[in-house]
């Protein structure tokens, strides 16, 4: 539960400040959902094993977080996932405030994981203010982007698959993009 949750945080941060730590790193964008108070996305699968369900008695983790980090002079960096849209690990069902519900058109299945594809202008949009959401309301120090790549090659019977972005990658091209797709 969220006592639970801010017992083991204070732990780590204590930790942290007792090795004289400056910074810790803080993932509050797991999968196109929040480890804190969003109206953009809804409250992370991580905290309560139910996306959508905020932690009960409820707390933001960011805000903790970050007022604990910064009592023990530690900098709180945010930690943003600005792509996945599902991990394996999670289970379903997504809440309706999901993007693969509210807005499928922008995610695409790549093995056991759900991606937004970043080719498209929704998606880099979508992840713009969803960090800008971030450092304008919380006293964050610092923000770290991860996965910001394409995944991971997924393999099929010993086949690589292509991450399913045939048509945000043909109208990069015919813009006059000269990348490939690596």
């Amino acid at each position: 539960g969220a006592e639970a949750q801010q017992a083991e945080l204070l732990a780590i941060l204590d930790r942290a400040a007792s090795l004289h730590l400056n910074a810790v790193i803080f993932q509050v964008r797991p999968s196109a959902d929040a480890l804190y108070r969003s109206s953009l996305e809804p409250w992370s699968y991580f905290l309560t094993g139910r996306q959508g369900q905020p932690p009960s008695p409820y707390y933001d983790p960011l805000e903790f977080a970050v007022r604990e980090a910064h009592a023990r002079g530690l900098e709180l960096h945010a930690w943003f996932n600005p792509y996945r849209a599902r991990h394996p690990g999670e289970k379903p069902p997504f809440a309706a405030s999901h993007v693969s519900r509210a807005r499928p058109q922008l995610v695409r299945r790549y093995g056991e994981f759900l991606w937004m594809d970043p080719g498209e202008a929704a998606v880099r949009s979508l992840t713009t203010k969803v960090v800008l959401d971030v450092v304008k309301r919380y006293d964050v120090d610092g923000v770290h982007i991860d996965d910001y790549f394409y995944p991971y090659p997924e393999r099929k019977r010993g086949r690589v698959l292509d991450f399913p972005d045939a048509r945000s990658f043909a109208r990069y091209r015919k813009a006059g993009g000269t990348l490939t797709r690596d």
